[in-house]
């Protein structure tokens, strides 16, 4: 008996646009990986770029000229630093029977692509969040002067301060972003220092708790503060529910992002992203039918690395 012809795997952008109007979008959903760490699109799946050293960056130069003579000439030496994309991915089965037995309840389809696109993001905000957490990468740390949550005694401005000057002194480079949890923004939107710093900013009455980010990164006096809202399961598989934030409420980083698609940018890091075999930043979804099982597969997959080029342009406040 001849089996079954193999399933062609269909890219499904109608269910894209389902999920977007559900608000899974990365940003809506509180996901900051591709934003702390920007996509990058590159032609191969692996390979090097040029890193232009700090020291080459600041380098002062003799450009006297003397009559009848050329002019002095730039000579930047670049390092190289590897990349090599990794493929992602996930399955949803969407059972046959089920998706009959269910159908005047939820639409089956909708529901296993909203968890293949969460099981994506949520892996990437993983990988960023362990590299840019990680002492051993971010190597410029330091404890807050009192803990974020006292509302009177934290001085989270100075320790801003502080972390500002580290990476300007490691770098040339001012930070333009704050990175934090959910929780930790909530906090400072009662402390009493920034409170002050935003009435004097703005010359208006700022009540704890009314502070937007916009606010907030106007007392830092950095472009902008980053908030993870997303949640994880800290527990391990087969134990009882832990639920914490993704970014952990005990760390604030402070860094110089990239604000361009220049590679010899100095910043943080940026998402290698290959395109080529039809991946898409926020996840590739396809659907193919599998007889075996009677079912139709959602598969949502991307080819992305997370990739730290100037760890300098980092420094974390921990503790907070």
């Amino acid at each position: 008996m001849p089996s079954p012809s193999a399933a062609i795997a269909i890219p499904r952008c109608d269910l894209g646009g389902a999920v977007e109007q559900i608000d899974l979008e990365a940003q809506n959903r509180g996901y900051i990986a591709q934003v702390v760490l920007p996509i990058f699109s590159t032609p191969t799946n692996t390979g090097t770029y040029p890193v232009i050293p700090i020291a080459q960056l600041l380098q002062n130069r003799n450009l006297l000229r003397s009559p009848r003579s050329g002019y002095s000439r730039g000579s930047i030496t670049f390092s190289e630093e590897a990349f090599c994309t990794t493929e992602y991915g996930i399955e949803e089965p969407i059972d046959a029977k089920e998706t009959r037995l269910y159908r005047n309840y939820f639409d089956l389809e909708l529901i296993a692509t909203k968890r293949a696109v969460n099981a994506v993001l949520g892996s990437a905000e993983h990988r960023m969040v362990t590299a840019l957490t990680d002492p051993a990468v971010i190597t410029q740390t330091g404890a807050a002067l009192a803990p974020w949550s006292d509302p009177i005694a934290a001085a989270p401005l100075d320790d801003f301060a502080t972390a500002r000057y580290i990476v300007w002194s490691s770098t040339g480079i001012w930070v333009n972003a704050v990175v934090m949890s959910k929780r930790t923004f909530l906090n400072l939107r009662d402390c009493l220092q920034v409170i002050d710093r935003i009435r004097n900013n703005s010359n208006y009455r700022v009540l704890a708790g009314e502070m937007t980010p916009e606010m907030m990164a106007s007392a830092f006096d950095v472009e902008r503060v980053i908030i993870s809202d997303a949640a994880k399961n800290a527990a391990r598989e087969g134990q009882p529910l832990s639920v914490a934030s993704a970014w952990p409420d005990s760390k604030v980083l402070v860094a110089k992002l990239a604000t361009s698609n220049d590679l010899r940018e100095p910043c943080l890091g940026r998402t290698f992203h290959w395109a080529e075999d039809g991946s898409q930043p926020l996840g590739t979804i396809e659907t193919y039918r599998d007889e075996q099982v009677r079912a139709e597969i959602v598969r949502v997959r991307h080819e992305v690395q997370e990739k730290v080029t100037y760890p300098k342009a980092g420094y974390l406040i921990t503790a907070v």
